[in-house]
């Protein structure tokens, strides 16, 4: 017996003596009241730290980048805002109707506005019997998630709209759009969350609902002047590769912190976040190939968030060749969304955060009702049925789908009707970086 678990058998003896001396209804309460581990609670506060790397710096960079030179500094303020809002509308009343209290299925209630009753002593359950973490640490990492999916959602409208119109955008579509979805798949009493959908990290709740809203307000908004006649490359590839691999940094927080806990679900949605991303990001560039093209760093890059996206589902809830076979599927679907379907269609969503987002996140929705099957290395149980799995998936992607479409559509009308939506034509020739924020990225 080594020494740690000699250690441990004696304080635990010890600590069973001392808890069997006590009256009945204190051992009742000891046993009511959990104390967080510390580990699992420093895993979580580095996961949510990694979660905000995702967004500042890395998608701030990552959409950047694909903007023309113009349009740098106000893709990363609205990013920058965005998170900033969101953080505050959470802490005031997104986290408490997303996770408070008693649920109708759709919504909780209001207990937990402004955070009321949270201390430092209050805890949060884990996906394990007996574990916790600090509530402020939960809040915390959720928090993050929120920040992302509004900030995601801004990948189809950049170069076009009204700062102003983002913060009011932003506040409507995170009250009527995110607080519900969150709480239907992820809080005890939700309609999604009860019916066993699974979504480990946010397939759901953050690509399938961003990547809709970004169709949605795209549509709504117009296309850019001279979309798509004119040239409109990235003006720094070399930003967008370093805002990837924040992103892919940053998503272990996402998917392996979504654990809740440092433990094996955790190590499973790592590895499974590596090979699912690397798959994917090589099938993009394998699909540029049979089509006649350079494999390209763009292609690369679009590939590691396609792969990301697919596997944030299925991150804890499938087994990794079942990932690789994810990532490769997304990506390789994704890409001809992005270059058959998009222009074909001719809507303008300048980033592709639908032809990503949004597909790759119905790709890992869906999918993970598969590879979560034990025969294909999936962790599910021995009588765990694909078939039954897959109707509760699919109903949980369209009702996010119906209801991200319908609530976008209500937030950017009413942005609309406050600020206008769009900049003049003058602001656009010239900019939104000068038009709207009086600033340049590039000075000569």
């Amino acid at each position: 017996m080594s020494f740690s678990k000699k250690f441990c058998g004696v304080a635990g003896a010890g600590a069973l003596s001392l808890f069997a001396a006590l009256p009945a209804w204190a051992q009742e309460a000891a046993a009511a009241a959990p104390t967080p581990d510390k580990g699992d609670t420093a895993w979580m506060m580095m996961s949510t730290i990694l979660v905000l790397a995702m967004i500042l710096p890395g998608l701030a960079l990552f959409y950047g980048g694909l903007v023309r030179t113009k349009n740098m500094l106000s893709v990363m303020t609205q990013i920058g805002a965005a998170t900033c809002f969101a953080m505050l509308i959470w802490v005031i009343y997104g986290y408490s109707l997303a996770f408070a209290g008693p649920s109708n299925g759709f919504i909780s209630d209001l207990s937990k506005v402004f955070l009321a009753g949270i201390t430092p002593d209050s805890t949060a359950a884990t996906f394990t019997d007996g574990v916790v973490i600090p509530e402020y640490v939960f809040v915390c990492f959720q928090m993050t998630f929120a920040a992302i999916t509004v900030s995601l959602v801004l990948g189809s409208v950049v170069e076009r709209i009204k700062f102003s119109a983002v913060m009011v955008f932003a506040l409507i579509w995170l009250t009527i759009v995110y607080f519900p979805i969150a709480h239907m798949v992820w809080a005890a009493g939700g309609l999604f969350f009860e019916m066993g959908a699974l979504d480990f990290a946010g397939g759901t709740v953050v690509h399938i609902n961003a990547g809709v809203s970004a169709l949605v307000a795209c549509l709504i908004l117009g296309k850019r002047i001279g979309y798509p006649k004119e040239p409109m490359p990235p003006h720094s590839l070399t930003l967008t590769a370093v805002g990837t691999g924040l992103l892919w940094v940053g998503w272990f927080g996402f998917n392996a912190g979504s654990a809740l806990e440092a433990n094996g679900s955790a190590a499973l949605a790592m590895i499974n976040t590596f090979v699912a991303t690397a798959s994917a990001g090589l099938f993009w560039m394998l699909a540029e190939r049979v089509n006649g093209h350079k494999g390209s760093a763009l292609g690369f890059c679009s590939g590691i968030i396609a792969g990301l996206v697919a596997v944030t589902p299925a991150a804890g809830n499938s087994g990794p060749f079942g990932a690789i076979v994810l990532g490769a599927a997304a990506s390789v679907i994704c890409f001809y969304t992005v270059t058959v379907l998009k222009p074909k269609l001719g809507y303008d969503d300048s980033l592709d955060a639908f032809g990503i987002h949004g597909v790759g996140g119905m790709i890992g929705a869906i999918g993970t009702g598969i590879v979560y099957s034990p025969s294909l290395g999936g962790p599910g149980g021995a009588d765990f049925s694909i078939g039954g799995q897959l109707v509760t998936q699919i109903l949980a992607t369209v009702t996010t789908i119906v209801w991200a479409a319908i609530g976008t559509a209500i937030a950017i009308y009413i942005a609309k009707a406050v600020t206008g939506l769009r900049v003049s034509q003058e602001v656009e020739y010239e900019g939104l970086d000068l038009g709207e924020h009086g600033e340049r990225a590039y000075n000569p």
